[in-house]
């Protein structure tokens, strides 16, 4: 299993946007973005980064793994 790298908020957007997802809206630090069906959103903080939880839960709902990134 590959380790977890660290990610800030606009890089699984540029994520999301690779596989076909488009942004719905922002609203403050967070962008709306949706596919057919699935809405996720993503916390843009700056570069702060993401907790381990959240990204991966943001991983599963776009549709990437772990090798991928």
């Amino acid at each position: 299993m590959t380790k977890l790298p660290v990610l800030s908020g606009p890089e699984p957007i540029r994520l999301a946007l690779k596989r076909g997802f488009i942004i719905e809206r922002q609203k403050g630090s967070h962008v709306i973005l949706s596919k057919c069906d699935t809405l996720v959103v993503i916390p843009v903080h700056g570069q702060k980064p993401l907790k381990k939880g959240l990204t991966l839960k943001i991983l599963k709902s776009i549709g990437v793994s772990r090798e991928e990134i």
